[in-house]
């Protein structure tokens, strides 16, 4: 059953990504992310899971990696910080689904003098599992790493290395307190590196959740580059917007202010107001109808009292008193017409505004229309049926950070 969900999830991820045009601008921007998640993708196919290492420098990580292997093979020593790149090595394990397990040795987040840092991040984000190392009770720092790695979608087991420099009273203790720090509602497993331990719990959590991690992840790491790319759009659609908003707003300035008949007015602000609705759907690739771009028009005048009473009652108003104005000046010797120039001018700055409050109302309500599918990745995650409870409390988390943090809200006109 999970061999059909991992293929059946490999093909709906596969035709996403195929689904999204890219610009080549786009393909040049996000090259590396794109690189990162065709690795990712190609893993996902090949059924290779990726399990790192991670902690602060001196904890042993290499070593906790060597247990598993059976063999010197991660780089050890007594001084911290010898691991300064990411090393992968593959791991056998017996009976497993997986076609393959890779170890990945990754150096301390707290050891400056990393090669290649901006290399070594990637490879934790793309980790399908976190082997989170630590030698003693949990430091502000390592806190913040774990919280860190949770929001960002990961599974992690704690590793309790280097328990022969305590007495068992005192690991006791610190595993209390460990515990007593780490997420309540997420049950994080705290292993003790002695014997077969740690060994026989990994092995249990790859053919148990091996399938479903690896899956997980991928979905994740597709769903943040759909976001980037989403936000990168977003930036340039900003200013387009905002350009289109601005030449609305001065053709209607032009054609309010200089207009002293009231129907033509009126009916020339609608039209405006549907043609900048229409447009704003096109930069944000809707592509409303006219009965379609009317029905916002008409939704958001509704809504907001102040815009309908603006484009309709106080531009009536003012046409009413410029045309008085005109009727009154040949008995008047024109002097009638002094205050014509201020009234069209306020009038103008009323029409300005008001194009204004109406196309960011607009592009919100558009921006909102076009960003159901369902095909994104988050759907696809949020459709996971999963039965181990623990991976499930991740989704929720990533899920929920994910919504706090991109609404995209604030890249609108």
């Amino acid at each position: 059953m999970r061999q059909l969900k991992i293929n059946k999830n490999y093909s709906l991820l596969k035709n996403w990504w195929e689904s999204i045009d890219l610009t080549n601008y786009e393909k040049s921007f996000f090259n590396r992310e794109i690189i990162s998640f065709n690795q990712q993708l190609f893993r996902l196919k090949e059924k290779k899971i990726r399990i790192s290492a991670y902690g602060k420098s001196g904890v042993g990580k290499s070593s906790v990696l060597n247990s598993l292997l059976k063999k010197n093979i991660f780089r050890t020593n007594i001084i911290h910080g010898t691991t300064r790149e990411i090393q992968v090595e593959p791991w056998t394990v017996k009976d497993q689904k997986l076609i393959s397990v890779e170890l990945l040795d990754c150096p301390g987040f707290d050891f400056c003098n990393i090669k290649y840092p901006d290399k070594v991040y990637p490879y934790i984000n793309h980790s399908d599992l976190i082997l989170f190392i630590v030698s003693g009770d949990l430091n502000r720092n390592e806190l913040n790493e774990i919280s860190s790695l949770i929001k960002h979608g990961k599974k992690i087991i704690l590793i309790y290395n280097k328990i022969d420099l305590f007495t068992k009273n005192d690991v006791k203790e610190i595993i209390r307190n460990i515990k007593f720090k780490l997420p309540k509602d997420l049950n994080i497993p705290i292993i003790l590196n002695h014997g077969n331990n740690l060994k026989n719990h990994l092995t249990k959590i790859i053919k148990q959740q091996g399938e479903i991690l690896l899956t997980l992840n991928s979905l994740q790491l597709a769903d943040k580059l759909f976001l980037q790319i989403k936000e990168q759009r977003l930036k340039r659609r900003q200013k387009l917007a905002q350009s289109t908003i601005g030449k609305f707003s001065t053709i209607k300035a032009s054609t309010v202010a200089l207009n002293p008949f009231i129907l033509f007015d009126v009916a020339s602000s609608f039209a405006l107001d549907t043609a900048l609705i229409g447009e704003l759907s096109k930069i944000y690739g809707l592509n409303l109808k006219g009965e379609s771009t009317r029905t916002i028009f008409k939704k958001i005048s509704i809504s907001n009292l102040y815009l309908g009473v603006t484009q309709v009652g106080v531009n009536t108003s003012f046409n009413l008193i410029k045309k008085v104005i005109l009727l009154t000046a040949p008995f008047t010797n024109g002097l009638s017409l002094l205050p014509y120039g201020p009234v069209a001018i306020i009038q103008a700055a009323i029409a300005v505004y008001s194009t204004k409050i109406l196309g960011k109302l607009a592009a919100k309500e558009i921006f909102v229309r076009s960003k159901v599918s369902l095909i994104e990745p988050s759907i696809m995650i949020q459709n996971l049926t999963l039965d181990e409870p623990e991976v499930f409390n991740h989704i929720n988390i990533y899920l929920s950070n994910r919504n706090l943090n991109n609404n995209f809200f604030s890249f609108l006109p």
